[in-house]
C-alpha cells in the first residue's frame, strides 16, 4: 500500500463509523482506486469479527462515552497504543501468546490435579459413599447356646460387618443388622457390600519380612555323662510343604525353614496298629547311619489308631480366619476360602461350624450351624483389609466354641493366618501365654498358615505347640486337600495328648547319640514325669517317627565329654539291652498321664534286610541335613539321597515320595554349595 499511510490509520474508525463525513468521503474515493486498501480494510473487519466473539470488553464508562464522539482531527502527533494495536502483525502476535497462555495453565492445573490424587491414594485417602441410614433396632451379639443336637432351624447368616480401622480399611463379612462391643472396639452391621480401599498389589520380591525360629542342630552327646534324651512328640507338616514352595520358586529355603523332624514326619510310614487299649503302638528299628557308615540309625516310630471318618467324635469347630489387608493376596485369602470350602463338604449332619473373622477388629459372622449352604454361603463372602487384631479374634473365637461346647465332642478352634499380627495383642509372648490359657478350657487349636513375603512361621508355630494343636502350611489346593480332606482325622481328631518321650542310652552299648530335628521340642529330664508340663498331641491315624544318630560304643571318635566328678562315680551295670523307650500320654479329656515302657535289646537290632521305613526317613532326614548344610551331615550327599528314596518308595499311592524325589532334584541343581 504505497503512500497509504494517512488511509491506513482511518480505517479503524471509518469501520467504526467515527470518521467525519469529508473525511469519509475522501476515504471512500481513495478505496474505490486502491485494491490494496479495501482488501485492509475486509481483513480488519474480519479480525474486529472474530475479536467481538472471542472477547467480551466492558462497556464504556458513561464519563468516557463522549470520547467517541469527537470529531477525528488529523494532526502530527506520535503513535499511540491503539495505534499499534491496530497493526495486524503485532495483533496476530499478542492473540497467538494469549492463546499459549490459556493452554498452558489448563494444562497446569490438569498435572495439580493428578499430582494431587495420587498423593492422597498414598496416604490411604478414600472417598466412599454411604447408603442413607436406616432406622433399625439395635442389637447385642447373642450368646451361643446351641444344644448337642442337630438343630434343625436355618441359621442367621450375618450380612455385613464393617470393622474401620486406622487404615480407612473395612472388614466385608455376612452378618445380621446389630451391633457388638469387643473391649473398645465396636462393630456395626449394615447390608451393602463393602469395598476395602487400598492398594490390593502383591509386596514388592525383594520385600520380605518372614520370621523363621533360630534353630541350632542337637549335638552329641555321652551316653555315659547324658543317658536321658526327653521331647516332646510334633506331628506338624508345615516346615515341609514350606521347603516345598521355595523349591518350587525356585530357591533354596532359608536354614531355620528347614525343621528336619517335620519334613520326616509330612509323610505315612508303615507301622503296625495298636494292638490293645493304647491309642498307638510303637516301633523300633536299627540299621547304619547313610551319612555315616561308622555310625548307626535308631529309628522310634508311633503309629496312632486309625479312625474312620463316620466313627468320629461330633465336631463343634470355630473357623477363625484372618481377613486383614495383609491376606489381600492370591495364595493367602482366595486360597484360604477353597481350603474351607473343601474341609465342610466333609462334615457330617452331627457338625457344627461357627465362623469369627479379624482385621482391624474382631466379630462373630456366622453362628454354630450344620447347614453347608449357609456356611459356604459366608465363606464366600470374605474379603480382606485392613490391620490385623489377632489377639481379639483368638479370644473371641475361644468363647464361641466354650459356648457352642460339647461333651465327648471335638471342640477346635481353627486358626487361618498369615501369622502378621499387628494389632492388641501381637507380641509372642503375650501370644503365647492367651493360648496356654485357653487350653485349659478342652478346646484344640489347629492351625493353618498361608501366604509368602510377611509369612510369620516362627509365631504359628508357637501357638500352634501351646494351644495343644497342630500346624500345617498351606502353599496349593493339593496339600489343602491332604490336610483337611485325606488326613482329616489326623488334623481335627485328638486321640492322645501331651505325649512324651524318653528314651535312656545303656552306655556299655552306645557310646554317644544325637537326636535329629527336634531342636524346639526338647525337655528336661524332669519334665517327662510332670503332669503340668505341655507336650505334643497325637491325631486319629497319625504317625510320628524320631531318628538317632548313634556312635557304637568302642569307636575311636572324639566327642566332647564333662570333666572327671570329685564327689561320685558312675558305675555301669551289666546288660545287654541297647536303651530303653519310655512313653507318656494323657487321654484327651485327661490329666493324669499314662506310662508306656519298652526294654530293646541290641540282639533285636540285626535285621537282614533296612525296611523301606526306615530308609526313606532316613533319606528324608538326609536331604534336610544338606538343606541345612548342618556340620553334622558327614557324607550326605544329594545322589545318595535320590539313590535312597528311589529304593524305598513303595507304592506311594499319593504321589508324596516321587514329589519329594523331584524335589531333591530342583535342590539339587539350585545348591552350589554342594557339588557331586
Amino acid at each position: 500500500m504505497k503512500n497509504c499511510t494517512s488511509i491506513e490509520k482511518k480505517l479503524t474508525a471509518y469501520i467504526h463509523g467515527e470518521l467525519a463525513d469529508r473525511d469519509v468521503q475522501t476515504l471512500e474515493a481513495h478505496l474505490a482506486s486502491c485494491h490494496a486498501c479495501r482488501a485492509e480494510l475486509e481483513a480488519r473487519r474480519a479480525t474486529l469479527a472474530l475479536l467481538g466473539e472471542s472477547l467480551a470488553t466492558a462497556p464504556v464508562p458513561e464519563k468516557l462515552s463522549a470520547l467517541r464522539f469527537i470529531p477525528h482531527r488529523p494532526s502530527a502527533r506520535r503513535k499511540t497504543i491503539s495505534d499499534h494495536w491496530y497493526n495486524p502483525r503485532l495483533r496476530a502476535a499478542l492473540v497467538t501468546v494469549a492463546a499459549c497462555g490459556v493452554f498452558l495453565f489448563i494444562s497446569l492445573g490438569l498435572v495439580i490435579t493428578r499430582l494431587s490424587g495420587k498423593a492422597d491414594r498414598a496416604k490411604g485417602i478414600a472417598v466412599s459413599f454411604e447408603a442413607p441410614e436406616v432406622d433399625r433396632p439395635k442389637m447385642k451379639l447373642k450368646k451361643l447356646n446351641v444344644p448337642v443336637s442337630v438343630e434343625k432351624s436355618k441359621p442367621r447368616l450375618r450380612r455385613q460387618v464393617v470393622a474401620k480401622t486406622a487404615d480407612s480399611a473395612v472388614v466385608s463379612m455376612p452378618n445380621v443388622a446389630g451391633e457388638t462391643v469387643l473391649g473398645s472396639t465396636s462393630l456395626s452391621f449394615s447390608m451393602p457390600e463393602v469395598i476395602f480401599f487400598g492398594s490390593k498389589s502383591k509386596a514388592p520380591a525383594e520385600f520380605n519380612t518372614e520370621q523363621y525360629s533360630r534353630i541350632v542342630d542337637n549335638a552329641f552327646k555321652l551316653a555315659l555323662d547324658n543317658p536321658l534324651s526327653t521331647f516332646s512328640i510334633d506331628v506338624d507338616r508345615a516346615a515341609y510343604a514350606n521347603v516345598r514352595r521355595f523349591l518350587n520358586d525356585n530357591q533354596l529355603p532359608p536354614p531355620d525353614a528347614v525343621r528336619i523332624e517335620e519334613m520326616v514326619n509330612y509323610f505315612k510310614y508303615d507301622y503296625p496298629q495298636p494292638k490293645n487299649a493304647d491309642p498307638f503302638a510303637v516301633s523300633m528299628e536299627l540299621a547304619a547311619c547313610p551319612w555315616n557308615t561308622e555310625h548307626q540309625l535308631a529309628l522310634v516310630g508311633l503309629q496312632g489308631l486309625e479312625v474312620e471318618t463316620k466313627n468320629l467324635p461330633p465336631n463343634n469347630l470355630v473357623f477363625l480366619l484372618d481377613v486383614s489387608g495383609s491376606m489381600n493376596q492370591p495364595d493367602k485369602l482366595p486360597l484360604l476360602k477353597s481350603a474351607m470350602r473343601l474341609l465342610v463338604e466333609q462334615l457330617r449332619p452331627q457338625d457344627r461350624v461357627s465362623i469369627v473373622v479379624y482385621a482391624g477388629a474382631a466379630g462373630l459372622v456366622l453362628e454354630p450351624t450344620s447347614d453347608k449352604s449357609c456356611i459356604l454361603e459366608a465363606i464366600e463372602w470374605l474379603s480382606a483389609g485392613g490391620s490385623t487384631a489377632g489377639g481379639a479374634g483368638i479370644e473371641l473365637a475361644y468363647k464361641a466354641a466354650q459356648q457352642g461346647f460339647i461333651k465327648d465332642g471335638n471342640n477346635r478352634v481353627i486358626l487361618a493366618t498369615d501369622g502378621d499380627f499387628n494389632v492388641g495383642t501381637s507380641s509372642d509372648g503375650a501370644l503365647v501365654r492367651l493360648i496356654e490359657e485357653k487350653r485349659e478350657t478342652g478346646i484344640f487349636l489347629t492351625v493353618l498358615g498361608f501366604g509368602t513375603g510377611n509369612y510369620k512361621d516362627s509365631k504359628m508355630e508357637q501357638l500352634a505347640d501351646k494351644g495343644n494343636g497342630n500346624y500345617a502350611y498351606i502353599d496349593d489346593i493339593l496339600e489343602a486337600k491332604k490336610v483337611l480332606v485325606t488326613e482329616m482325622g489326623g488334623t481335627l481328631v485328638t486321640i492322645a495328648k501331651d505325649v512324651k518321650i524318653q528314651i535312656e542310652f545303656n552306655p556299655a552299648q552306645v557310646k554317644a547319640y544325637r537326636l535329629i530335628g527336634y531342636e524346639n521340642r526338647l525337655l528336661a529330664k524332669e519334665d517327662f514325669d510332670d503332669d503340668k508340663k505341655d507336650a505334643g498331641e497325637l491325631g486319629a491315624g497319625h504317625t510320628v517317627t524320631a531318628l538317632y544318630e548313634l556312635i557304637p560304643v568302642g569307636s575311636d571318635e572324639e566327642v566332647p565329654e564333662a570333666g572327671n566328678l570329685k564327689y561320685q562315680t558312675t558305675e555301669l551295670r551289666k546288660s545287654d539291652e541297647l536303651m530303653t523307650v519310655k512313653l507318656r500320654y494323657k487321654q484327651p479329656d485327661g490329666d493324669e498321664s499314662k506310662l508306656i515302657t519298652q526294654f530293646i535289646k541290641a540282639a533285636d537290632f540285626q535285621p537282614l534286610e533296612t525296611s523301606d521305613n526306615l530308609k526313606f526317613a532316613g533319606a528324608v532326614a538326609e536331604f534336610g541335613l544338606l538343606l541345612r548344610n548342618s556340620e553334622y551331615k558327614g557324607d550326605a550327599g544329594y545322589n545318595a539321597v535320590l539313590d535312597q528314596a528311589r529304593e524305598s518308595r513303595g507304592t506311594d499311592a499319593e504321589g508324596y515320595r516321587a514329589e519329594f524325589i523331584r524335589l531333591v532334584e530342583k535342590a539339587q541343581l539350585l545348591d552350589s554349595r554342594t557339588r557331586e
